[in-house]
């Protein structure tokens, strides 16, 4: 019954099953073991509370995000982990309206300023003949 190159302790056994070997008595308990994982800490944000602090801070945001950022340390640090979570979503909250409001800011400036130049260039160009962008120009 044994197939080839197959020692006898690797053929599975015909008939009955004596329980796990090296249990007394053919028992058919399974030892197992219970790992109990503490659940990951909340996040509290603060190197991001603190980029949007000192750079870019529009309405307060970043200040009120890094209040709320070391309130959430606080608590997590004290123990209390859904009070920690709650100051944790807060201040990611506030994060994100700051980096939105910025990011937006940054763009109107970066578009502002092309127009003005554009426009700056067009009115030059109109009462000079000359464009200072237009260095092959021979008046």
């Amino acid at each position: 019954m044994n197939p080839l190159g197959h020692p006898a302790e690797n053929v599975p056994l015909q008939g009955r099953y004596d329980g796990l070997p090296g249990l007394p008595g053919g028992s058919t308990a399974i030892p197992y073991t219970t790992l109990n994982m503490p659940p990951e800490p909340p996040k509290d944000h603060i190197i991001w509370s603190l980029c949007c602090f000192l750079y870019s801070n529009p309405c307060c945001l970043g200040l009120a995000a890094l209040i709320f950022s070391i309130k959430a340390r606080d608590q997590k640090v004290a123990g209390d982990l859904e009070g920690a979570r709650h100051y944790g979503s807060t201040a990611r909250c506030l994060n994100i309206w700051a980096t939105v409001l910025f990011s937006i800011s940054v763009l109107i400036i970066i578009i502002t300023t092309i127009i003005v130049l554009i426009q700056a260039n067009k009115v030059i160009r109109d009462h000079s003949g000359y464009s200072p962008i237009d260095f092959n120009y021979r008046g």
